[in-house]
């Protein structure tokens, strides 16, 4: 089992004191979605980061101290990392409970590791999501959060168990596959995977039609179905044309992240 420093313990100790429920069915996995851009980085440095490091994400940039992602974690974690530096801190992903093949929180990005079981053991589970500042939370030993889930109904975006994973991430260790959209084939993404020491797999893709996107104009807001139709190829969008646009400096990055969410919202078989 990975060592995990003091700041990791207390955090796994506050977290399952507040949880309840049956033991996690182990063969159930926590997936870290992400687009698949900074690949290169992951492949140099064999160990995935949090936000406090990177200072990026994809969802919102509040990690650094005062702000709300440091809040956040301050409640949930009982002040256990109050004091940590930066890349001791956890990282986040999501319990996989419904088994999808784009993993448990594609909002996050087309592209996920799949961690093994052992990881399961240094993580901590809340439900809603963190930033709705939820009071359900679950350990690998006590997880009660599935059948809240469940039973609740939330967008195919939002519906997934949030996961930490206290201690490094490193990939020869942890990580049981990457696994890419299809439209990555043949493409650097592709070059950069293949660098990593973990398989890598592909789930069967996303994909969005323009004229099923102009059916959703009240999803992110008609502004973004014109946007969708500004950058689609041929009148389709696909993970790859979507992160293109992302960094081709011609757009607004969060613009173009809620055209990710409504192909991530209905560009699969299970939308």
């Amino acid at each position: 089992m990975t060592p995990l420093d003091a700041h990791a313990r207390k955090a796994l100790a506050h977290v399952a004191d507040g949880s309840a429920g049956d033991p996690l069915d182990p063969s159930l996995r926590v997936t870290l979605n992400f687009h698949p851009h900074f690949l290169h980085r992951l492949a140099d440095e064999g160990v995935y980061r949090s936000q406090f490091v990177t200072g990026t994400g994809n969802g919102g940039l509040t990690a650094h101290p005062g702000g709300d992602r440091w809040r956040w974690e301050s409640r949930i974690f009982g002040g256990a990392y109050d004091e940590a530096p930066a890349d001791r801190r956890p990282v986040y992903g999501a319990l996989n409970f419904r088994r999808r093949p784009f993993g448990a929180a594609p909002r996050f990005g087309s592209a996920h590791l799949r961690l093994t079981a052992a990881a399961l053991e240094r993580a901590t589970f809340c439900y809603p999501d963190s930033f709705l500042e939820p009071t359900d939370f679950g350990v690998a030993s006590r997880m009660g959060l599935i059948g809240l889930a469940e039973a609740d109904d939330m967008d195919l975006l939002d519906d997934y168990i949030e996961a930490q994973i206290h201690g490094p991430v490193a990939i020869a260790r942890d990580v049981e596959a990457l696994v890419l959209d299809p439209s990555h084939r043949g493409t650097e993404v592709e070059a950069a995977a293949r660098r990593l020491p973990c398989p890598v797999e592909w789930h069967g893709g996303f994909r969005l039609s323009i004229a099923e996107l102009r059916r959703h104009p009240g999803f992110r807001g008609p502004e973004y179905v014109e946007l969708g139709a500004l950058i689609a190829v041929d009148g389709w969008l696909d993970p790859r044309i979507v992160q293109e646009a992302a960094g081709s400096g011609r757009y607004d990055p969060q613009d173009v992240k809620k055209v990710w969410h409504c192909l991530a919202r209905f560009g699969t078989a299970a939308a």
